[in-house]
């Protein structure tokens, strides 16, 4: 028989997926899962997205240009500048999500064997799209007792070796929801200078921060503009996941060039997908301004929730719709699955990520689970009730 590659081997399970077989298996049984392990959200996508679909009169359903269709990412140059990012249509590719975007860029601006420092916890993927790069992800650890803050400049300075050509951070941040102040993107600028690096900038959750913070972009700072990579993407602010349109965006012209071959090699960006963003660019703010409304009474029913259950930490995130709990158990691989296979409350039972799968090396994930507040109010204090009662007669739980 052929053996399967290296690659292959190692390519890491999603802690986001890796137990659905067991969610199901729950299901079959007659189990209500509480499904907060993914970011999909319930929130509607907008109508102006769902009509663009609907109305769809076309007898050919054809390529786009590769670095997709030219109003949409005139659109989106709109858009940014109205986030006080400017940038050009010919400095946006449109991609198939988020996901395509990073891998990309990491297959644009880095060799084989070239490293990426990331504070961690860190989305799952992160580590798979350096996988399939050739690309070693070097962490570097945030805390939960700090919440989930950047590390200090002297923590980035000891990991910078001659193969360090990056940065990559999401902000706000998934899997913790933290949010970055301006000073600490500086911080990053100033290192990014220094060091002659690439900074990669995850900014999805742009529209999701919360008690009076504001998010501040990457591509906004002066001094690194050749430098900056943002990746950006139409899944969660407009609650369109199965869409697939993200972009990767620079004003680096060479990269860019690199960037686009790569986009004309898989062809073009989804063609639906695409009349359902560009219409999206349409929503009004009113859509927003309730999103977020809704997301800050989720977080503070799941956030407080888990707070007030004994030996359970989670700092109250300022953005995204994620937070990360430590928790008084033994192992979040083993708590997660026995949730899904041995316990359930009133008929229902909770199904969470390990953070094993959020950091570099997962025991450092051992105690924590990433959690989406992304589901209606009556569930999410449902899940904390499940979740209080679990942890009492949890076999493996801990001081």
């Amino acid at each position: 028989m052929p053996a399967i590659s290296t690659k292959g081997l190692n390519m890491p399970p999603s802690p986001i997926r890796k137990l659905v077989p067991f969610a199901e298996a729950a299901k079959q049984r007659g189990v209500k899962v509480i499904h907060l392990n993914i970011g999909q959200p319930d929130i509607a996508s907008p109508e102006v997205a769902l009509n663009a679909i609907r109305s769809l009169d076309r007898t050919v359903i054809e390529y786009s240009h590769s670095a997709g269709y030219e109003s949409y990412r005139k659109g989106l140059a709109t858009y940014y500048a109205e986030h006080g990012i400017k940038v050009t249509a010919d400095e946006i590719i449109v991609t198939n999500g988020g996901s395509e975007a990073l891998l990309f860029g990491m297959m644009a601006c880095f060799e084989p064997g070239d490293e990426v420092i990331i504070p961690e916890p860190f989305y799952a993927n992160y580590n798979s799209f350096a996988m399939a790069a050739g690309v070693t992800v070097v962490p570097v650890r945030s805390t939960i007792q700090q919440g989930f803050a950047l590390p200090p400049i002297e923590a980035f300075e000891a990991l910078i070796t001659k193969r360090t050509k990056g940065i990559l951070i999401c902000n706000p941040g998934n899997p913790t929801g933290y949010l970055y102040s301006r000073a600490e993107l500086e911080t990053l600028r100033d290192i990014v200078q220094r060091h002659d690096l690439f900074l990669f900038a995850d900014e999805v959750y742009r529209e999701f921060c919360y008690d009076g913070a504001h998010h501040v972009s990457a591509m906004t700072l002066e001094g690194v503009e050749q430098h900056v990579v943002l990746i950006d993407s139409v899944s969660k602010r407009y609650s369109m996941c199965g869409a697939r349109v993200g972009a990767f965006i620079t004003r680096n012209e060479d990269l860019y060039a690199a960037a686009l071959k790569f986009a004309q090699a898989r062809l073009s960006p989804p063609t639906f997908g695409q009349i359902a963003s560009e219409a999206a660019l349409r929503t009004p703010a009113s859509y927003f301004t309730a999103v977020v409304d809704e997301y800050v009474e989720r977080r503070d029913i799941l956030v407080d929730g888990l707070n007030g259950i004994p030996g359970v930490t989670c700092p109250k995130p300022k953005g995204a719709f994620y937070c990360v709990a430590e928790l008084p158990i033994d192992d979040s691989d083993h708590f997660c699955q026995w949730l899904l296979e041995a316990f359930e409350l009133d008929g229902h039972t909770v199904m969470m990520a390990p953070a094993t799968g959020f950091y570099a090396e997962p025991a450092s994930g051992k105690r924590q689970v990433r959690l989406a507040y992304v589901l209606e109010k009556k569930l999410l204090q449902r899940a904390v009730a499940v979740l209080a009662k679990a942890l009492e007669v949890y076999p493996g739980r801990r001081p």
